[in-house]
């Protein structure tokens, strides 16, 4: 090992790892990508093969397109104990994360390479640590590299990670061990899992690294007209749809409330029960709801209340006419964290949400008024005034309860049938699946408005309807009538004749 690794340092004298890498030819332009190299530096790393894995990273670095809506980067290291040596949100310029790894000093202890993606998946890939929101589905990558064997388990924090979409390469130099490193890495493992034993390798591992990572890019080079999201596959690509969504005949479109003329007001719950990382996937959940509505003036409008002790309009009806906009409005929402009144929520939509200095359509147009409430825990203040209130102004009201919510009190804010108006998360990793039947009760085609029509129901046109509708109901019981009439008098005759 020590020959070999001599070998090494000589060959970088003579050519840098860094220039190794660029002859692969021009930087790749991966598209979005967050990507985590989780680096072994336990006593049995010797200071020239921590070198090594330095220079490794540094080389690799200069072969992507690094920038804050392209790839970012974000670099731990562990022994006995994990160290972030920087997140994913601290550095937008190559040159500073270049200039943190070869400032980095390693640990030196043991080998706990279990806690470090235990580290990798909670903390380095959250969104306070700079990681993109789930809902924006930008690729996780963590690498891996190690010498030796784990002092800790690997496969089921491995599994845990690699199931939240965190897709794992594993690196391992001489040492390393073959069951552990293939325990780790994603599947397929051919393509995931790299023993590094001489410097070609190195090499190697790093051009068919850069080569996958440019393979991504196919959504970003060709005009995919994808209208959700579009994922490479080798040199071909298709099109996804949020969950619940089905991809259209075409390939690229996704179906939606198609025939919605609806006016929606969401309340979310802003309370400091919920907790900052809990309210982002609130924020996601909410998202998701969006995208299987059809947004626009004349269709589908959404408004956005947050309360906690106090209640604030995030935006209006009236304010956004397509779904990204209103999902930027969304993500840029931030989290008040105060107490849980629901009531007075309550009270300002009723008052000041569905009127049309808000954006809500007359009523006269008889648009279908909808507001759904998302709240984790008890109210604070009375609700039951407010919440019959809601109902009595027409509005068709939905609860959304997650964790510590009180089933009394969603069942008091919604609508009846309450079976059909209120859906329940035991907490809020969980709450995807209520997306289905929101979707079975918003939408208008299948739910509370099918059928709705924009149009005065004074109007001549819709007059004229009616009454053509109903001479046919008359023409077709007076038919019946006639029909059963016939069949008492043929019975009577019968009795009759019997006698």
């Amino acid at each position: 090992m020590r020959g070999l690794l001599c070998c090494l340092v000589l060959l970088f004298l003579l050519q840098p790892w860094e220039s190794q890498l660029q002859l692969a030819g021009p930087r790749c332009h991966t598209g979005p990508l967050d990507l985590v190299f989780v680096i072994d530096s336990s006593r049995s790393v010797r200071p020239f093969e921590f070198e090594t894995m330095r220079q490794f990273l540094v080389g690799l670095l200069r072969g992507l397109n690094v920038g804050p809506n392209a790839t970012r980067v974000g670099v731990i290291q562990y022994s006995s104990q994990v160290q972030s040596v920087f997140p994913l949100r601290a550095f937008s310029r190559r040159e500073d994360m270049e200039r943190a790894i070869r400032d980095l000093v390693p640990l030196a202890q043991g080998t706990m390479t279990g806690l470090a993606i235990q580290y990798a998946m909670n903390v380095a890939f959250s969104v306070a640590e700079g990681a993109r929101p789930p809902e924006e589905r930008v690729p996780r990558v963590a690498v891996i590299v190690t010498d030796g064997r784990p002092q800790d388990r690997v496969a089921e924090v491995a599994a845990q990670a690699r199931a939240r979409g965190i897709e794992i390469y594993a690196v391992g130099v001489q040492r390393a061990d073959v069951g552990s490193l293939r325990a780790m890495a994603s599947p397929p493992l051919d393509e995931h899992v790299f023993l590094v034993e001489s410097f070609d390798l190195i090499q190697e591992f790093g051009l068919q690294f850069q080569s996958r990572l440019c393979v991504r890019d196919l959504c970003n080079g060709v005009d995919h007209g994808c209208e959700f999201q579009c994922v490479s596959e080798g040199l071909s690509y298709r099109c996804l749809c949020p969950e619940g969504r089905q991809l259209q005949a075409d390939g690229k479109s996704c179906d939606r409330c198609r025939e919605g003329h609806v006016d929606l007001v969401l309340l979310v719950d802003g309370s400091k029960s919920v907790r900052p990382q809990n309210f982002e996937l609130v924020k996601r959940f909410v998202n998701q709801i969006v995208d299987f509505l059809d947004v626009s003036p004349e269709g589908t409008r959404v408004g956005l209340v947050q309360f906690s002790s106090r209640v604030r309009t995030e935006f209006p009806l009236g304010r956004y006419g397509t779904a990204a906009e209103v999902k930027q409005a969304v993500l840029a929402m931030e989290y008040m964290e105060r107490g849980t009144m629901t009531g007075l929520a309550l009270r300002h939509m009723v008052e000041h949400s569905f009127s049309e200095a808000q954006g809500a359509r007359p009523r006269a147009l008889n648009v279908p008024r909808v507001g759904l409430v998302f709240t984790d825990g008890r109210s604070q203040d009375d609700i039951s005034v407010w919440a019959a209130r809601a109902k009595e102004e027409g509005i068709v009201m939905y609860a959304v309860g997650v964790g510590k919510a009180v089933e009394a009190e969603l069942r008091e804010i919604a609508s009846e049938p309450a079976e059909l108006h209120v859906s329940y998360a035991p907490d809020f990793g969980t709450m995807t699946h209520l997306l289905q039947n929101l979707r079975g009760s918003i939408c208008p085609e299948e739910g509370i408005s099918a059928g709705t029509e924009l149009r005065s129901p004074c109007e001549c046109e819709s007059l004229v309807e009616f009454q053509g509708r109903t001479l046919g109901a008359l023409e077709s019981l007076t038919l019946n009538l006639a029909q059963l009439t016939a069949r008492l008098e043929h019975l009577e005759n019968q009795l009759a004749n019997q006698k």
